[in-house]
C-alpha cells in the first residue's frame, strides 16, 4: 500500500538544516564508517533499472544508530556529560548509545526489556553500558529510563526525536549522493522517522529531484494516519517481525521534517518482509534484520513503482539467530519453497513408506514427519500425518499436491 505525503501551503521551518548534517559528518569522521553501496542484479531486473543497497547493516554496532547517538552525546555540555546518559531500547539504539558513550568517555545506562534477545544485551554491555533489564514491553522500559533520568539527572537520549540525532542519521544521505550521483529514488524504512527525516533533509537540499520513499510495516504504520491528520497520532501496533520500526507514534521533530522532505510512505506485509530478508541473504549475501529489509520488501511488492537508479537503505543487521531461523522459514513458505501438509493414512505397516514414495517421485524433500494416533476425530484404523516439505516454488507445491491427490490421498490442511 502507498500513501502520498500531502504538501502544506506554508512549510514548517525545518528543525534540521543541511548545515547541521554537514556538521554532523565532521563529528563522525573516524567514528562512523562510510558503509558500502552494493548493486543488486536481481532487484535491478525487477525494477527495470539499477538498484543499489546501502549497507548500514555493516556499520559499527550493526546499524545506523551510532551516527545519531554520537552526534547527540557529542553536543552535551560538560556538566551534562558528567551526569551521564540514559536510553531505553530493545537493540540497535542501545548499542549505538553504548558505543558512542564509551568513545566520548561518558557513563551510560541502558534500560532493555526483560525479554530482549541475549546477543543484543551482551553486545550492549560489551560496548560499555550498564544494562538494566526492566519491563515486559518497550513502553515500560521507556518509562523506567525516564524515571531514572529524573531521579539522577542523567540526560535521556531519545532514539529519533531530537535534531542532533536526525542530523547524524542524515549523513547516510550525503554518502548516498556521493556514492551514487545518478540516484533517482531512495527507499528507507521508518519507525519514529529519524533516519528518513535526516536523509530527506540532506538529499532534498542538494538534489530536490530525488524521490525519497519511506516504508513501514503494515502492522505498525503510524505515519499514514499522522500525515493525513497533519500531526503525530498514536496507533495500536500489531505483531510484526520488524521490531526495529515498530513505533506507535511519530516523533514530533521528525514528523514535521518527514512531511516536507519525504515524498510518500508505503506499507509492506509480513510475507514481503520475510521474503526480502531471505533475498538479502541468498542473493546479496547480507544478514539484515526485518526492519532493515523493509525497503527491499517495498521493491518486491511493487517494483514498477520505483524509478531507477534506486538506493535501498539496509538500516541494520542485528537479528537474534533464533528469530532469524523462524523468519527464514516464513520467507521460504511465502516464496513457495516450504510446504506443510496434514493428511490421514491407514494405520498399517508400510503406509508411511508408500506416502514417502509418492513424494520421492515428485522430488519433494521431507524435512519432518509428525504422527497423531490418539484424537477423537480419527477412526480406529487411521493415523494423521503432518509433513514439512522443502519445495522449489509455487508450481512445485502444486505438483506435489496434485501427485498426492492422484495417489488417493486427501489433504486436510
Amino acid at each position: 500500500m502507498t500513501f502520498r505525503t500531502p504538501r502544506p501551503l506554508h512549510l514548517t521551518p525545518p528543525a534540521v538544516l543541511l548545515d547541521d548534517v554537514m556538521g554532523a559528518r565532521k563529528m563522525l569522521a573516524g567514528v562512523a564508517r562510510t558503509t558500502p553501496l552494493e548493486g543488486s542484479r536481481h532487484l535491478s531486473g525487477l525494477v527495470g533499472g539499477p538498484v543499489h543497497l546501502k549497507c548500514e547493516n555493516l556499520q559499527r554496532t550493526g546499524s545506523f544508530k551510532l551516527r545519531g547517538a554520537y552526534v547527540r552525546i557529542s553536543g552535551l555540555r560538560p556538566e551534562e556529560r558528567a551526569a551521564g546518559v540514559v536510553a531505553a531500547s530493545a537493540g540497535n539504539h542501545a548499542q549505538g548509545v553504548a558505543l558512542a558513550s564509551s568513545l566520548l568517555g561518558v557513563r551510560s545506562t541502558v534500560f532493555m526489556p526483560v525479554g530482549a534477545p541475549l546477543p543484543k544485551v551482551a553486545a550492549t554491555r560489551e560496548y560499555g553500558a550498564e544494562v538494566r533489564l526492566t519491563g515486559q514491553v518497550v513502553d515500560e522500559t521507556l518509562a523506567a529510563a525516564q524515571d531514572y533520568a529524573r531521579d539522577t539527572g542523567a540526560v535521556f537520549i531519545h532514539p529519533f526525536d531530537h535534531p542532533d540525532v536526525i542530523a547524524g542519521q542524515g549523513t547516510v544521505g550525503l554518502e548516498i549522493l556521493e556514492q551514487c550521483p545518478e540516484v533517482r529514488t531512495i527507499v528507507v524504512g521508518m519507525g519514529g522517522g529519524g533516519l528518513a527525516a535526516g536523509i530527506g533533509v540532506a538529499v532534498k537540499a542538494l538534489r530536490p529531484d530525488v524521490r525519497v520513499v519511506g516504508v513501514q510495516a503494515q502492522a505498525a504504520a503510524a505515519y499514514p494516519q499522522s500525515l493525513a491528520k497533519g500531526r503525530p497520532v498514536s496507533v495500536h501496533c500489531g505483531s510484526t517481525m520488524a521490531d526495529g520500526i515498530m513505533v506507535g507514534r511519530p516523533g514530533d521533530v521528525p514528523f514535521h521534517l518527514v512531511r516536507d522532505v519525504v515524498d510518500e510512505v508505503r506499507t509492506v506485509s509480513e510475507d514481503a518482509l520475510s521474503s526480502a530478508l531471505l533475498l538479502c541473504m541468498e542473493r546479496a549475501k547480507l544478514v539484515v534484520e526485518p526492519a532493515g529489509a523493509s525497503p527491499v520488501a517495498a521493491l518486491l511488492s511493487e517494483p514498477e513503482a520505483f524509478e531507477g537508479p534506486v538506493v535501498a537503505v539496509l538500516s541494520g543487521g542485528n537479528v537474534d539467530p533464533l528469530v532469524l531461523q523462524r523468519i527464514l522459514r516464513h520467507g521460504m513458505a511465502a516464496a513457495g519453497r516450504y510446504l506443510t501438509l496434514r493428511l490421514r493414512l491407514p494405520d498399517r505397516p508400510g503406509a508411511l513408506a508408500d506416502l514417502l514414495g509418492v513424494l520421492t517421485v515428485v522430488d519433494a524433500n521431507v524435512l519432518d514427519v509428525g504422527h497423531v494416533r490418539t484424537d477423537p476425530r480419527l477412526g480406529l484404523t487411521e493415523v494423521e500425518v503432518e509433513l514439512h516439505l522443502e519445495t522449489k516454488g509455487p508450481d512445485h507445491c502444486a505438483d506435489v499436491q496434485a501427485a498426492l491427490h492422484k495417489a488417493g490421498y486427501t489433504v486436510i490442511g
